[in-house]
């Protein structure tokens, strides 16, 4: 057993069966043996990759994006630049550096990230010199929000429910001949036909918070993940060690653990306050929409050789339809009483 799992098979002896996201939250944040807690788990040195490290691009065109909006929602000033889980902080660097080419825009900002691990919170500081973190979506400022989540829901705990003919089960974690196990435990039947259903009442909550924060304050969120417009049956939790599927239990606080989100729910969890859901959009054409092309013949010029190819096949990974161009969706939500936001309505 990894120290994490020896800890939750304490706490199992003590309490019973562990539901399955109070299992992924202690993976991800126990204080001192939590994956993010203890680690900088990203790029090739690390266990995965994600678009900000992938390619700068990425995080350019998300500050067009930003800056577009910005402007479409009348300029408010000051306003909060919120980012959700922000990493090494690849990405914010990548928007502010965009940032500089609207001074009105720089001006105006106020960086805020939502972040709980020490260890990136030090990358953070490193890379983007003086913000304001938060713990959670609940102490950010009242002021309009531009908001930018990216790969951030897909880490939130999930509950599994199990339908076995007309019986339903929430999946736990228990202990047996001394490793984790799996196991399901009886629970009040649920809307579903047979199958797995996850549910994530982190996200939800927190789609909850943010879409009530705009409502009062006014802006946008943007939100790219990878996960289903509908929601539907299907197990989706996995783990990932040194770029490689490994077992949800087996590495416990060793590896990254998330799950599909099921962006149908999180909609509806937005749409409680008074806010815009626009029609969605994969990340392919988001980012084609705003000008990928064009972007990657441009910096691509003042490259030669193997750079240059690695630099274009990084940009192309982003969108191509049979890499990460389909599997990401992106949702936008906004303020009432604005102008269009491009690319999710026509301008």
């Amino acid at each position: 057993m990894t120290k994490l799992a020896a800890v939750v098979a304490d706490i199992i002896a003590a309490e019973g069966p562990m539901p399955l996201d109070r299992y992924m939250a202690l993976c991800l944040g126990h204080p001192t043996l939590g994956y993010y807690m203890t680690r900088d788990p990203f790029g090739a040195a690390g266990d995965f990759t994600t678009s900000p490290e992938i390619s700068q691009v990425f995080g350019e065109l998300v500050g067009v994006w930003l800056i577009n909006s910005w402007m479409a929602l009348d300029s408010p000033s000051p306003f909060a630049l919120v980012e959700l889980g922000p990493g090494r902080g690849t990405l914010m660097a990548d928007v502010l550096r965009v940032a500089k080419s609207l001074p009105a825009f720089a001006s105006a900002l106020q960086v805020h990230l939502v972040e709980t691990s020490p260890v990136l919170r030090q990358v953070q500081h490193e890379k983007l010199g003086k913000v304001t973190w938060h713990d959670h979506v609940g102490s950010l400022p009242e002021l309009p929000c531009l908001i930018v989540a990216n790969e951030f829901f897909d880490a939130l705990p999930i509950k599994q429910f199990e339908n076995r003919g007309s019986r339903w089960f929430e999946r736990h974690v228990g202990v047996g001949e001394g490793q984790l196990k799996m196991g399901l435990v009886a629970v009040p039947p649920r809307e579903g036909g047979e199958g797995v259903y996850e549910v994530s009442p982190v996200s939800l909550a927190v789609a909850e918070d943010l879409g009530a924060h705009i409502a009062k304050h006014g802006g946008a969120a943007l939100v790219i993940d990878y996960g289903h417009l509908a929601s539907a049956a299907g197990d989706t939790l996995q783990a990932m060690k040194a770029h490689e599927f490994v077992s949800v239990l087996d590495h416990a606080g060793e590896a990254d653990v998330t799950a599909h989100v099921d962006f149908e729910a999180l909609a509806r969890a937005f749409r409680s306050g008074s806010v815009d859901l626009l029609p969605m959009l994969t990340q392919g054409q988001f980012l084609n929409a705003m000008g990928l092309e064009m972007r990657v013949q441009k910096l691509s010029a003042k490259l030669q050789g193997a750079a240059r190819q690695d630099f274009v096949i990084g940009a192309e990974r982003l969108a191509a339809p049979d890499k990460m161009g389909s599997l990401f969706k992106v949702m936008a939500i906004a303020q009432k009483n604005r102008q269009p936001l491009y690319p999710f309505e026509a301008a």
